[in-house]
C-alpha cells in the first residue's frame, strides 16, 4: 500500500460554483449599468422562498446582516433596546455580534456535546422579564430541538429566529429548517451550498415582518415595496410624494436602520447556484453520510454528530471533535491533517468565555463546560461537491494513521 507521503493530496475546505447562467447574468448586467439591487435580486428572492418554503424572503449582505435584521424587525413588534435574546454558547461568532447589533443583549446557554446545538432544558432558567426571543442556531447543518424550543417561546410570548446560516437542505420532523420558527436567517456566504460570495437571506411567512426588513436594510427608509420601481431606470413611483406633507418617502427614516442591499452581481451568482442546488446538495449528502458511517470506527477517541431518525442534517462540512479520553490535542490532529494537504477549520468557541469581545458580560472559563469543550477539541473538514470518495477515504486514512502514531 502506497505510503500518505506518496499519495499527498490537495483537499480543500469548500468549494464555488459560478455557472454559464450566472456568467451570462453578470455580462448582461454590467452592459445595462445597472448593478445595484434590483430585478435580479427580487428574482433571487422569490425563487429562494420557494426552495425553501417559506411565504417571503428578503436579500441582505451577509449572513450576519441576515441574523441582525431579523432581530431588528422585533422592535416594531413590542421589543426595546438592551432587551435580551438567548443564544446558544458555541456558534460562530456571528451569532452573538448580530444581538449586539440588532440593539440587544445577548444571553448565552450552554449547548449539548453530542449535538452542538442549545441545550432546551437550559433554556427557561435564562429567560427574565426583558427576555424577547430565542436565536437557536442549527451548527453544522444539524437541526435543533425545535419542538421543545417553540414550546418555551409559547409559553413565555417569545420570538423565534432560527440562525440557519449552515442548514441548507436540513430538515426537522418533516418542516424544512428555515420554516419553522418566525423567522430565520441563511448565510450566503461562499463556502456554504447556495451562495452569492457575499451575502445572506432572511425568510418568514409573514408578510408584516418582510416590509420591516425591506425598510431595515435600506437605512429604515419608509420604502418597503416588494419591488422598486425608482430602480428601473426612469421608473416612476406614485407613492414617492404621497408620504405626508409630500415628503420625498426615500428620505422619511422610520427606524434605526442598516445598509445592507445585496447587488444584481450577487444575485447573478445565487441565481445559477440555485439552478444547481438539488445536485450539490444531494452530492454532499452523499459524502456527508458515508463519513459518519465510516468515522464510527474511531470512537472513543473521536467522534462526529450523528443523524436522527427524524430529521435530516444539512451537509454543510464534517465535525470532528475528540472525545474525553483522548490523549492528544486538537492541535494536534489539526497539524498532522494539515501536513498531509487537508485543510481544517476550528469548530468555533464558547462566546462569552472563549471570546474576548464578550468579556464585559463578565462570564468565566468553566460557565459554558460544554461549549467550551467543544471550542478547545474540535474541528471541522471539507465534505463539498467537489470531493469524491476517493477524497474521503483520503481524509480516513489520515486520520487513521494519526491515530495509529499517537495511540
Amino acid at each position: 500500500m502506497a505510503t500518505l507521503k506518496k499519495m499527498k493530496k490537495r483537499i480543500p475546505f469548500g468549494t464555488i460554483s459560478i455557472t454559464d447562467k450566472s456568467k451570462g447574468l453578470i455580462k448582461d448586467i454590467l452592459d445595462s449599468n445597472r448593478v445595484s439591487s434590483g430585478r435580479y435580486v427580487r428574482e433571487l428572492e422569490k425563487s429562494f422562498a420557494r426552495l425553501i418554503g417559506a411565504k417571503e424572503a428578503v436579500a441582505v449582505s451577509s449572513g450576519t446582516d441576515a441574523d441582525a435584521l431579523a432581530l431588528a424587525v422585533l422592535h416594531d413588534f413590542g421589543a426595546k433596546r438592551e432587551d435580551e435574546v438567548i443564544v446558544p454558547a458555541l456558534s460562530f461568532v456571528a451569532t452573538g455580534n448580530s444581538v449586539l447589533q440588532a440593539g440587544f443583549r445577548p444571553v448565552f446557554v450552554d449547548v449539548e456535546k453530542d449535538t452542538l446545538n442549545i441545550s432546551p432544558d437550559k433554556i427557561e432558567a435564562a429567560i427574565t422579564k426583558k427576555t424577547r426571543a430565542i436565536m437557536p442556531v442549527h451548527l453544522m447543518g444539524k437541526p435543533a430541538e425545535m419542538d421543545s424550543i417553540n414550546n418555551i417561546a409559547k409559553r413565555h410570548n417569545l420570538f423565534v429566529v432560527e440562525d440557519a446560516a449552515e442548514a441548507y437542505g436540513a430538515a426537522y420532523k418533516g418542516k424544512n429548517v428555515g420554516t419553522i420558527g418566525d423567522m430565520a436567517a441563511f448565510s450566503l456566504y461562499v463556502a456554504h451550498i447556495i451562495t452569492t460570495i457575499e451575502g445572506g437571506m432572511v425568510v418568514s411567512k409573514r408578510t408584516d415582518f418582510a416590509e420591516v426588513l425591506r425598510s431595515l436594510r435600506s437605512h429604515g427608509r419608509a420604502c418597503k415595496c416588494e419591488s422598486c420601481v425608482l430602480n428601473v431606470s426612469s421608473g416612476y413611483c406614485d407613492k414617492r410624494f404621497q408620504h405626508g406633507d409630500n415628503q420625498d418617502i426615500r428620505f422619511v427614516f422610520e427606524r434605526i436602520g442598516f445598509s445592507a442591499k445585496m447587488n444584481e452581481l450577487e444575485a447573478a451568482i445565487g441565481l445559477g447556484n440555485l439552478d444547481r442546488y438539488h445536485d450539490i446538495l444531494n452530492k454532499r449528502r452523499e459524502n456527508l453520510l458515508y463519513m459518519i458511517e465510516k468515522f464510527r470506527e474511531f470512537k472513543p477517541y473521536l467522534y462526529t454528530i450523528e443523524e436522527s431518525p427524524h430529521e435530516k442534517i444539512g451537509p454543510h462540512a464534517f465535525a470532528i471533535i475528540l472525545g474525553e479520553g483522548a490523549k492528544f490535542s486538537r492541535n494536534e490532529l489539526v497539524s498532522y491533517l494539515e501536513k498531509q494537504g487537508i485543510d481544517t477549520r476550528n469548530l468555533f468557541l464558547s462566546m462569552p468565555t472563549q471570546c474576548a469581545g464578550f468579556g464585559y458580560l463578565g462570564k468565566k472559563i468553566g460557565d459554558f463546560p460544554n461549549a467550551e469543550y467543544i471550542g478547545n477539541m474540535g474541528l471541522h473538514v471539507g465534505i463539498h461537491q467537489d470531493l469524491n470518495k476517493e477524497d474521503l477515504d483520503y481524509i480516513l486514512n489520515t486520520v487513521r494513521e494519526f491515530l495509529l502514531k499517537v495511540k
